[in-house]
């Protein structure tokens, strides 16, 4: 008589028991909700993906959008920041234009990003993914790698119950949700995280890797794109499984250095650490208009408004840039990036906007513009930032001026205090800052 393979523990979701048995539902507390894995209670590296991120702060926010599509964008010509669950099903995507959008979903409620409410609720959801372990690696303002091996004996629990018990903790604290990929290794955590969203929490353990991954898309390997993909497929090669019969040499000498990525991720081999010291590379606000421009007035007057809130972000962050970035996006879609490095750093919204207009002014040509965008880069601590400027006596009034703008409008709002060149009567033409 053949021996039956016990079914392992399952960890319940909602009341954090285990329940033994193949039931489908906990024995304790009734949820379908149950975690079930051979591994389960041994791997310690994980992927936290927030679910529709923007979406679900504006619906928090805002119970009243509960049920509806929502979209968070701006602009016809603007496009899809995210969306939430009920407009995907119509088709809505991350990246699609406006009104491609909207015939795919005419009913849906269209909502401007907040970005400075996006940034506050993702430092509180660092902060907290930082009472769990110290290795957490952002990757974006909702989503990070975590690594909580040895944290048994702090959390008295396994990296399983502790993610499971944070989870429940997110959704009550801060009103959204999230997905939880575990697995032994970055690229595993990260595709298992996507698996089963909103609220998802899949696991894939060592022993599966190869085979679980065996008849998954070439795409889903970190680094391997469109262009690629369709270079694979002119090569026969469209599932990961076909790879794994593949010696390293032969993809080293037909797809140069990804090839021996491609060896390793195919069989589920990932090296790479979590790493806590990632950081914020650049600062920068854009906005997309609903019309063309080309005249330098206009495009000024929405230069120094993007100045100034990127201003606002780099002191809020604690960050100053050596080197200004002026972007702009032609009525044809070719992007122009031009940038200054500055003698000191800078956190000041009026080097920032100076600095940013010189370059802008060197672009109008008559080049009708659709896009444009300011933002500081090669990031430092503001200590050295703004010294004093012998050659322009003048700038140690403006950055006075400035300091006493930031207090009115900390004090009275944003809207309390404006310069000459944001307060114009039609400022409207412009669209959506992302």
């Amino acid at each position: 008589m053949a021996e039956t393979t016990p079914t392992p523990e399952a960890l319940c979701r909602d009341c954090l028991k285990a329940t033994v048995g193949d039931v489908r539902r906990c024995r304790h507390c009734g949820s379908p909700r149950l975690l079930r894995h051979d591994e389960l209670h041994t791997l310690s590296i994980a992927h936290i993906d927030c679910d529709a991120f923007y979406a679900a702060i504006e619906k928090r926010d805002n119970p009243e959008l509960a049920d509806k599509p929502l979209i968070i964008g701006g602009g016809k010509r603007g496009v899809v920041s995210t969306a939430c669950y009920i407009a995907r099903i119509s088709g809505v995507k991350s990246a699609m234009p406006m009104f491609k959008a909207l015939e795919a979903c005419p009913d849906a409620v269209v909502i401007r990003p907040n970005m400075e409410k996006y940034v506050a609720v993702g430092r509180q959801l660092r902060a907290m993914m930082l009472e769990l372990t110290p290795l957490v690696e952002p990757l974006s303002i909702d989503e990070a790698f975590l690594d909580l091996t040895g944290t048994g004996r702090l959390h008295r629990a396994s990296p399983a119950v502790t993610l499971a018990r944070f989870a429940k903790r997110v959704e009550a604290e801060l009103g959204i949700t999230i997905s939880i990929g575990l697995s032994y290794c970055k690229f595993l955590a990260k595709i298992a995280s996507d698996l089963n969203k909103p609220r998802g929490f899949s696991v894939i353990g060592e022993a599966e890797a190869k085979s679980f991954l065996a008849d998954k898309p070439v795409g889903m390997i970190w680094g391997v794109g469109k262009a690629f993909t369709e270079t694979l497929k002119r090569d026969g090669i469209t599932t990961i499984g076909q790879f794994q019969t593949m010696e390293k040499n032969e993809l080293l000498r037909r797809y140069g250095v990804i090839g021996p990525r491609l060896y390793h991720l195919a069989r589920g081999e990932d090296t790479r650490s979590v790493k806590p010291e990632r950081g914020t590379k650049s600062i920068s606000n854009e906005t997309t208009f609903n019309t063309d421009i080309s005249d330098l007035e206009e495009l000024s007057a929405i230069l120094r408004r993007l100045s100034e809130k990127t201003a606002r972000r780099a002191k809020a962050a604690g960050f100053a840039g050596h080197t200004v970035v002026l972007k702009l996006k032609t009525a044809d879609f070719k992007i122009r990036t031009r940038n200054r490095h500055l003698s000191a750093p800078t956190q000041l919204a009026d080097r920032i906007f100076s600095n940013g207009l010189s370059l802008l002014k060197n672009e109008t040509d008559g080049t009708k513009y659709r896009l444009i965008g300011i933002g500081i880069s090669d990031l430092c601590d503001p200590a050295t930032a703004d010294p004093p400027d012998l050659v322009d006596p003048g700038a140690a009034k403006r950055a006075a001026a400035e300091g006493a703008i930031d207090r009115l409008r900390g004090k009275y709002g944003l809207a309390a205090v404006e310069t000459g060149y944001t307060f114009r009567p039609d400022r409207g033409k412009s669209g959506r800052d992302e």
